[in-house]
């Protein structure tokens, strides 16, 4: 249970036979065990890394929390006077508020491997849901009973332009002005993509045009190549010459973004330290 689990945490048996101090052989061979146990296929290897079935998405559910539970105990039993190793992945669905509480763990806990990944805002739920992750700092978390979730941030939705657009300037535009252009929006299953169409839909409005774009980065190069104007969190990235912003009108409600973790996962010695990056800023949990 304990390999496969880190075969799905890590995406490679590769890698867990590297994590496990042990040869492929002998990773690929614990698989076929297990699958043998279970009598079902617990997951196949594709282009994107691996993929759980219905029957191994179950099974990684309590392989991880034994993974999560053998973890602890070894930390009780090293009694670790301090954080000096270790591993911790972290998804966000924008990147500034994660990057600033990574760098800030990263001062406190140097010798902790972090993986970062950027996802859709549906993406990332659903991988914290699977418990694919470690912790995430997601905008407008849905609240479950299995889940902690302590405010990071609060941003508002704005429009990106150029400094030369006809619209920058102004502390406020409306979803009529931005309809009368391109209009640039990230893919389907954002967060931002949700929120926009949903006012657009109130407000009986659709654009000339809409290109959609998969990351903040992407977008804020067809701004720069005057493509059209973006919608997307204000703290999508730190403040630059080469971009303005404005408030939409129909948008101004604040979203809070919050660093959500799995309830028995805050015990593991590196994600309480993580958590305790926010903690010292005097943030509560909810």
């Amino acid at each position: 249970m304990t390999t496969f689990a880190q075969i799905v945490r890590l995406g490679s048996v590769t890698a867990a036979a590297e994590k496990l101090g042990v040869t492929q052989s002998a990773v690929s061979q614990t698989m076929q065990k297990l699958e043998t146990a279970v009598g079902a296929k617990l997951y196949f290897r594709s282009r994107d890394g691996i993929q759980l079935t219905a029957t191994g998405q179950q099974i990684f559910e309590l392989a991880d929390r034994q993974a999560d539970l053998e973890q602890l105990i070894a930390e009780r039993i090293a009694g670790f006077a301090r954080l000096d190793a270790g591993h911790l992945s972290v998804i966000a669905n924008a990147p500034l508020p994660a990057l600033r509480l990574i760098a800030g763990f990263g001062r406190s806990s140097p010798g902790v491997e972090i993986d970062f990944a950027l996802f859709d805002w549906t993406t990332a739920i659903d991988k914290l849901r699977n418990r694919q992750v470690d912790i995430a700092v997601i905008t407008d978390a849905p609240a479950r009973s299995d889940w902690m979730k302590f405010p990071v941030a609060t941003s508002h939705y704005v429009a990106y332009m150029q400094p030369s657009h006809r619209l920058a300037g102004r502390d406020v535009v409306t979803l009529s002005d931005l309809c009368e252009k391109t209009l640039l929006l990230p893919e389907r299953g954002s967060l931002t993509q949700r929120v926009v169409s949903r006012a657009l839909d109130t407000a009986g409005l659709a654009p000339r045009r809409v290109m959609k774009t998969m990351t903040f980065p992407l977008m804020k190069e067809a701004i720069l190549q005057g493509i059209g104007v973006g919608v997307f969190l204000s703290d999508s990235t730190a403040e630059t010459a080469d971009l303005c912003t404005c408030r939409i009108a129909e948008i101004a409600q604040p979203f809070v973004t919050d660093l959500v973790v799995p309830k028995d996962k805050l015990d593991l010695h590196a994600v309480k330290s993580f958590v305790n990056v926010l903690r010292s800023s005097g943030t509560s949990a909810t």
